[in-house]
């Protein structure tokens, strides 16, 4: 696993994953993307050889909508997601609205709002295009994800706390053992 095409081939051979992706295409969100765990964990098992997927505690849909950033319209789509495929554990959330809990500047779109999570591997999504094509957006590169490093991000280095809670809460150095972590 070299680079971006690579995750892109991983990903484009996984059945149930481009069935997630196409779910969420077809809600026809702006700016939306599938990130964090989604991406991740299929890069980490892939490098661990797992022949499982590791289970997902959710699957982070993003999207950049100012005109409606309240909690009741990211559950109204999560409500329309587990319509178009069910039994799936969606997260759904307006990065339009989430630097105010990061107490950030406002972001510019959802790659932006990504850009400021805490940790480098997380930092990564992928979507389905409206051609039907993946792209993939990683704003801080896919250097740690493919070298099983987890780095906190400029976000993360100011938030040291938050950054180590998600380390030890996360278990992701368990998880996928040959992971590492940097510590601030």
């Amino acid at each position: 696993m070299r680079d971006e095409d690579d995750i892109l081939r991983l990903i484009a051979a996984d059945p149930w994953m481009m069935a997630v992706l196409d779910a969420a295409r077809r809600l026809e969100l702006p700016d939306c993307w599938i990130g964090a765990g989604f991406v991740r964990g299929k890069v980490w098992d892939h490098l661990h050889g797992f022949t499982q997927a590791t289970p997902l505690d959710d699957i982070d849909v993003l999207y950049f909508q100012t005109a409606d950033t309240s909690p009741a319209a990211e559950q109204a789509i999560e409500e329309r997601l587990h319509q178009v495929l069910p039994g799936q554990p969606w997260s759904v959330k307006n990065q339009a609205r989430m630097h105010l809990r990061n107490g950030d500047q406002p972001y510019s779109g959802t790659v932006d709002a990504m850009r400021h999570w805490l940790e480098t591997p997380t930092c990564v999504a992928v979507r389905l295009n409206a051609a039907g094509q993946l792209e993939l957006a990683a704003p801080h590169g896919i250097g740690d994800l493919v070298n099983l490093t987890v780095r906190p991000t400029p976000a993360g280095q100011r938030r040291k706390q938050a950054y180590r809670e998600r380390l030890e809460n996360k278990n992701w150095l368990q998880n996928w053992p040959k992971t590492h972590a940097i510590w601030p």
